[in-house]
């Protein structure tokens, strides 16, 4: 039996797959497309996934083949510049299309032991409990504690197209808004319909740069979902709004589409040729009502849905993976304490939820009509204030992420940015995804955990508190220099310590 299957080969995926790897679980992907896409949605890391891929050591594969940016606040069509004092050590962004960071994360994912199978579409699936199959599905099925792998205590059952069943303890649902194991799972995903639709492709053009440069700068001063923009061998990226919200939401536009929405809002089509994809999206708003059922989950777009303003989709999603990946591993390799695997929805649905928020009010701003525009020039300058425009690049960003761990030190809940150590950098000491105790005391003790979190004693003048304990996905679980609360923190996060600790 296999121990987790993922369905999507998407950036959530596959950084589950990695992350899962980490910790030696057995892990399948499940792709249904054949070949990797070649369309570009995602253009780029927020500065959290940038901190995330620092540290799991895979930062410099991406700064390799990138560019960064550091234009702050880009919310709702508003650049400003980026604000001083913002919590981290990474002030950037990573501007880099989809299909190389699906590269990247794939090459990981392979390098670390994941087995990533293309052409395998579910279709089907179903839980079961120990010692036998059911036919239940869903919020139906028990939730249970993994008993280690050794002991049958229940799975999930996958049925794909070509009519192959697989076996594993745990699905993780990473299949994209139409999300199939979402469908099956009977999960509601409330929300708005899309009520705009925009064209987005990469083509060819005839007419010169310039005039297209000019053109695009002129529509750009009042609609701001539109834009030409330069790539690799004369090709464009090309965004125009649609005549409308298509019938068939999957049915892929045409060329034809794309000239004569460019010849509606520039008066000309430019002499585009060539596509080398196309697609459209809408501005549909929509969330999971639960992102698990039984031994099933969902992350990244199957749990939730949104307009693509602020580009936060793909971050969105590979946080979601980052913040499930050590606890889905923890209750396969049957250490996790009671309810770990629960917080993964109670930290990350309202997480999304806010995003989902947030895009809905830069929606608004992106409006043509005189409201909207009138509503953007007095945002533009509200974002002229530090406090503000800082507020609202961490909105974009996900720096501002704070988990509820309830009352005690200001760190508790928060990532922590990375701090210069005596001897090195605290990401560096991160790579492998364990738990980590950062002692300035020297006092301290995480014995009995030794299989999970490391101890490291050293001193930063940048870290606020005499101690932290960082959970693997780099958030602080405790800090303070008590052993009481420090061993209390220990069993809340990674379940009971060795027998005479």
């Amino acid at each position: 039996m296999i121990d987790v299957l993922v369905a999507g080969g998407g950036p959530t995926g596959l950084m589950l797959a990695s992350e899962l790897r980490l910790h030696g679980v057995e892990v399948v992907v499940l792709e249904k497309l054949a070949e990797p896409t070649p369309q570009s949605r995602g253009q780029g890391l927020h500065t959290r996934s940038v901190e995330v891929m620092d540290q799991r050591g895979l930062l410099d594969r991406f700064l390799a083949v990138s560019e960064t940016f550091s234009a702050g606040g880009l919310f709702g069509g508003i650049v400003k510049p980026w604000p001083e004092r913002l919590d981290t050590a990474h002030p950037y962004g990573v501007a880099i299309p989809q299909p190389l960071t699906e590269k990247i994360l794939d090459e990981r994912a392979r390098e670390l032991g994941a087995e990533i199978r293309r052409g395998c579409e579910v279709v089907g699936l179903r839980q079961y409990e120990g010692g036998g199959a059911d036919e239940s599905r869903g919020a139906g099925a028990g939730r249970g504690t993994e008993e280690g792998r050794g002991a049958d205590a229940g799975g999930v059952e996958v049925e794909l197209a070509d009519g192959t069943r697989l076996r594993s303890r745990y699905l993780v649902g990473c299949d994209g808004g139409r999300s199939t194991v979402r469908k099956l799972l009977g999960i509601g995903f409330p929300g708005e319909p899309a009520t705009v639709e925009t064209l987005l492709g990469e083509m060819a053009a005839t007419a010169d740069p310039e005039t297209i440069a000019a053109a695009t700068a002129e529509v750009h001063k009042t609609q701001l979902r539109f834009g030409l923009q330069p790539g690799e061998n004369g090709m464009y990226r090309v965004i125009v709004p649609a005549d409308g919200v298509a019938e068939d939401r999957a049915a892929e536009p045409t060329l034809d589409d794309f000239k004569r929405q460019l010849r509606a809002f520039a008066g000309t089509d430019f002499g585009v040729h060539s596509p080398r994809w196309l697609s459209r999206f809408g501005d549909a708003t929509r969330q999971a009502e639960h992102y698990r059922a039984g031994r099933v989950l969902l992350a990244g777009d199957a749990a939730h849905i949104h307009p693509p303003t602020g580009g936060q989709g793909l971050n969105l999603g590979v946080q979601d993976a980052f913040n499930l990946g050590w606890k889905l591993a923890a209750e396969v390799n049957g250490w996790a304490p009671e309810g770990l695997l629960d917080t993964y929805e109670s930290e990350r649905h309202p997480v999304a939820a806010a995003v989902l928020d947030h895009t809905r009010a830069q929606m608004t701003l992106l409006g043509a009509e005189p409201g909207p525009t009138a509503l953007r020039a007095l945002f533009s300058k509200l974002m002229d204030f530090e406090e503000v425009n800082r507020y609202v690049t961490e909105l974009i960003t996900a720096v501002g992420v704070r988990y509820d761990f309830g009352t005690g030190h200001d760190l508790l809940g928060r990532r922590m940015r990375d701090v210069q150590l005596k001897r090195g950098r605290l990401y560096a000491l991160l790579h492998d995804g364990r738990g980590l105790l950062l002692d300035q005391t020297g006092r301290l003790s995480a014995a009995g955990w030794e299989n999970r979190v490391d101890h490291v004693v050293d001193v930063s003048e940048e870290l606020p508190a005499p101690a932290v304990l960082l959970r693997p996905d780099g958030h602080v679980a405790w800090a303070g220099e008590n052993q009481e609360g420090l061993s209390g923190a220990l069993e809340r996060w990674f379940g009971a310590g060795a027998a005479g600790a």
